[in-house]
């Protein structure tokens, strides 16, 4: 389940920095989340920071077109960083 942020983002600035996995970048008018990357903060944190630090209520919520269980978002979570890794070095 990847995050979406609605039209009701008020291009505040906060979510963006807050991602551990980049997902979160300005759109042609709104922050956008890119599905590929957003784990829902599955690995890194219990409740997806860019929803914890959103001024907006429902502001950003579940992606009706990205349904993916726990387990997916896990999988989803050891390939984005095991890519990071390799990356690095």
């Amino acid at each position: 389940m990847a995050l979406l942020i609605t039209q009701k983002c008020t291009n505040c600035d906060m979510c963006e920095p807050e991602c551990p996995n980049q997902a979160i970048s300005m759109g042609e008018d709104i922050y956008v989340i890119d599905p590929a990357l957003c784990t829902e903060c599955v690995g890194h944190y219990e409740i997806p920071t860019c929803q914890k630090v959103c001024p907006i209520n429902n502001c950003i919520i579940i992606d009706p077109k990205h349904i993916e269980t726990t387990d997916e978002l896990w999988e989803k979570f050891v390939l984005i960083h095991h890519a990071d890794a390799l990356e690095a070095k």
